[in-house]
């Protein structure tokens, strides 16, 4: 019933930004957070929607609609592509199942295409000081990729992966603030975060646990006795900080366990072996 509710909570909010399906009247996707077309597909996934229902089928609808036949997604009609609208797009419609469709196929020779100099992604979003930080990959839309491409076996032994692997694995231990976006590990990201929205340490250890060369690393173990530093005395996750607008979700509701939250840890433990 409590997943029922929060179901009905999401679907409630389906026209908050003007049209159906949590989208704008000019197609806009990535507006309204957390109640935005991409977001909300990553709530119903993670509540068990499948894609046949009627507004989830027309939200993924909506986001291939933006598929560029480069293999970068829209989230607005106008402006600038940046790496993290097509990671982002990519790692929802692999959720509902489209990893092998040739447009996201499309998607994953683009965003291997497309690695930085150091490794990882980068959204170039203002300009920067030679020397600085902010000249390195974003972390933040590096885990965003790595958690799309997870879905494509047949590239996990492209040194593409491998090297944008080792710039997660590094932040690790730099910790500092890099990319434009400025993507730390400090405080806040050591809180658990649930469902997975931004970089943080339940999305990071998540989403490398699925990689062989990250699950070997010390820097993932010691990420991981963090994560699980959280449990509670029952061995479930207690989400910290989930979105202000998700407060009365039984989902994510902070201070308590979550059970969904819970399973994806338990995906990490079998993921792990």
């Amino acid at each position: 019933m409590k997943a029922t509710a929060d179901v009905d909570a999401v679907l409630a909010r389906r026209h908050d930004n003007g049209a159906d399906f949590w989208a704008t009247p000019d197609g806009r996707i990535g507006v309204g957070a957390p109640f935005s077309s991409l977001e909300s597909l990553v709530i119903l996934h993670e509540l068990g929607v499948k894609k046949t229902h009627e507004a989830v089928r027309g939200a993924l609808d909506a986001i291939l609609a933006n598929a560029r036949d480069d293999g970068r997604f829209r989230v607005a009609p106008k402006g600038t592509i940046f790496p993290c609208h097509t990671a982002y797009a990519a790692r929802v419609l692999c959720r509902f199942g489209y990893a092998r469709d040739k447009r996201i196929v499309r998607t994953f020779e683009h965003l291997l295409g497309a690695v930085h100099e150091d490794g990882g992604w980068r959204c170039a979003a203002a300009p920067l000081k030679a020397g600085t930080r902010g000249a390195l990959s974003n972390p933040g839309v590096t885990l965003f990729a790595l958690d799309a491409l997870r879905y494509s076996e047949r590239e996990w032994k492209r040194p593409e992966l491998k090297r944008a692997i080792d710039t997660l694995l590094a932040h690790w231990e730099e910790k500092l603030p890099a990319g434009p976006c400025q993507f730390g590990i400090g405080a806040l990201f050591m809180q658990v975060e649930y469902p997975f929205f931004r970089y943080n340490l339940f999305y990071w250890v998540y989403v490398l646990s699925f990689y062989e060369k990250a699950r070997r690393d010390r820097r993932f173990h010691a990420a991981l006795r963090a994560l699980e530093s959280k449990l509670d005395d029952r061995g479930r996750v207690v989400v910290e900080r989930p979105h202000r607008a998700l407060a009365t979700f039984a989902l994510c509701a902070k201070g308590k366990p979550s059970e969904r939250a819970t399973a994806r840890y338990r995906e990490i433990r079998e993921n792990i072996g």
